[in-house]
């Protein structure tokens, strides 16, 4: 039987102090579940209202990648650099070590090899068995313009119903096939089609003209894509004018992993990502970083 509340003490109920209800930090995330919120906390930085997410999710379609030969050996290292971390279910569970807290991205579309049509895929992975691994966000190709477009848009907007029934966001990755134009009027488009039909946030590449008209015009956050492995200070240019025109979040992979120095180079990007640094100084700490850990 429970204890009455004999305390002397007078009870303090602050009459004269209203309740606040805080609004959610992210945008466009503030009708959203607790559960939803909570989750895309932990990929999004509270403090920055931003995010680095390590993509090692290559192999889904092409296979040991360069750079991903040894997730053990060439990524585990990586992981407490990172915001988060965008991978399979096969690598979630055979290689990430389950002490890890690094939030989970995971993909969940997949069917074709990179010796097929891309844009055929379809859901790959049950969201009984996301719930059984803890992730945080679920992420899906959407192939605007594709040959399989209306497949690839059904699989998002499934995919989105399934999440919202237990709190688990979807990332929509916009697909780029090999004869479409990569141009701010496409990601416009395939940004906006994706934040409509309820994703929750959106991974896009960075193009150098009207990249602000996309951030401005999607309603969700974007992340933006690396994309195929550039120069390093080009990568960390890259990064921070897509930061500075409004992404909120970069979701890199080669440009890190397959870096000389793929630690320097993460921390590097997570300064301009959470700090703000300007390319030439992020390019200096890479250096730095990296000669450093060659004198030891």
């Amino acid at each position: 039987m429970p204890e009455v509340d004999v305390s002397k003490a007078k009870k303090e109920f602050y009459e004269d102090v209203p309740m606040k209800s805080p609004g959610f930090f992210l945008k466009g995330s503030g009708s959203l579940d607790w559960g939803m919120k909570n989750r895309l906390a932990r990929i999004f930085n509270p403090k920055t209202g931003r995010t680095v997410m390590l993509a090692i999710d290559h192999g889904y379609f092409q296979g040991p990648t360069t750079g991903l030969e040894r997730i053990d050996l060439n990524i585990v290292p990586l992981i407490p650099y990172a915001d988060a971390l965008m991978l399979t279910r096969g690598i979630l569970r055979t290689t990430i070590p389950p002490a890890s807290t690094k939030p989970i991205v995971m993909r969940a579309s997949g069917g074709p090899s990179i010796l097929k049509e891309l844009s055929n895929e379809q859901i790959a992975v049950d969201i009984e068995d996301a719930l059984r691994m803890n992730v945080c966000a679920l992420a899906i190709q959407v192939f605007i313009g594709g040959e399989f477009e209306t497949r690839s848009v059904h699989n998002m907007t499934r995919l989105v119903d399934m999440g919202l029934r237990y709190g688990i966001p979807v990332l929509a990755v916009t697909a780029v096939g090999k004869e479409m134009t990569r141009d701010a009027k496409y990601f416009r488009l395939a940004c906006r089609i994706c934040a409509e039909l309820g994703a929750h946030f959106v991974k896009t590449y960075y193009v150098p003209e009207g990249f602000e008209t996309m951030t401005a015009s999607c309603p969700v956050p974007i992340v933006m894509a690396g994309g195929k492995k550039i120069p390093v200070l080009d990568a960390l240019t890259m990064a921070y004018n897509a930061i500075q025109q409004g992404a909120l979040g970069v979701d890199m992979g080669r440009n890190i992993f397959q870096s000389e120095a793929p630690i320097a180079m993460i921390r590097a990007v997570g300064n301009i990502v959470h700090k703000n640094m300007r390319p030439d100084e992020a390019y200096e700490l890479y250096q730095s970083l990296k000669n450093k850990k060659k004198g030891e």
